[in-house]
Order: C-alpha cells, then sequence, then structure tokens
C-alpha cells in the first residue's frame, strides 16, 4: 500500500469508522479492518495499532457504546453508535464530501463543477 494512502486513512479515520457503524449497526475491531480492506480492495488496510486508539476515543466522546459477547468461548466487543454517534457520522460524512468537492475543484480547476453540487 501506498504511504500517501495510509496518510490519507489516518486523516480520515474517524469518519470511515462512524460511517462504517452507521451501515452496520454494530462492529467488532477486526471487522472493521476486514471491511476496510475488502472496501478498498485491498489498497487500504487498517492497523489495529490505528484503528483502536480512535474507537476509544469515539468511545469517550460518548459518540459509541460497546457490548460485550461470548464467541466461541472468547468475549467479543461490539462497537453500536450512539444517537449522538449518528447525527456525527451523518455530519463528518457530509463534510468530508465537500472536501472532495473542493479537493477536486483545486485539483482541475477548470472543471465546470461548482461548490454545492
Amino acid at each position: 500500500m501506498d504511504s500517501s494512502n495510509q496518510e490519507f486513512l489516518r486523516g480520515t479515520l474517524k469518519t470511515i469508522v462512524l460511517r462504517l457503524l452507521a451501515q452496520q449497526g454494530r462492529m467488532y475491531g477486526y471487522e472493521i479492518t476486514q471491511a476496510v480492506e475488502e472496501r478498498t480492495h485491498g489498497e487500504l488496510m487498517l492497523t489495529f495499532g490505528a484503528l483502536y486508539p480512535v474507537l476509544h476515543k469515539l468511545e469517550d466522546e460518548g459518540l459509541l457504546i460497546t457490548q460485550s459477547q461470548e464467541v466461541d468461548g472468547r468475549l467479543r466487543k461490539y462497537y453500536m453508535l450512539t444517537p449522538t454517534g449518528s447525527a456525527t457520522a451523518v455530519r463528518k460524512v457530509d463534510e468530508f464530501e465537500r472536501f472532495i468537492q473542493l479537493m477536486r475543484l483545486l485539483i482541475n480547476p477548470s472543471s465546470t463543477m461548482t461548490f454545492g453540487q
């Protein structure tokens, strides 16, 4: 994986996690890493060392709650959005989409696209 992809991933990790949880309802850590890898066809790989600090921060901010469940004799911790987390997920995705539009304008200034389209 390209090192610039890792840099972009770090800057958007909170949004990615919130969006995945908004779509899936609840997920555990490994499941989140696999979803990122599968959806990007292996172009982005999320490490546990990057993921868990973000999950803990989101939990501290009141955006996530956890639920433990025993699976095959092991305790698995699932993460789910709180109502505030759901609203934040929508807002963060909207902000990121606006950022992508602005980047397109910067990269391709001759584009006919205008902000807000």
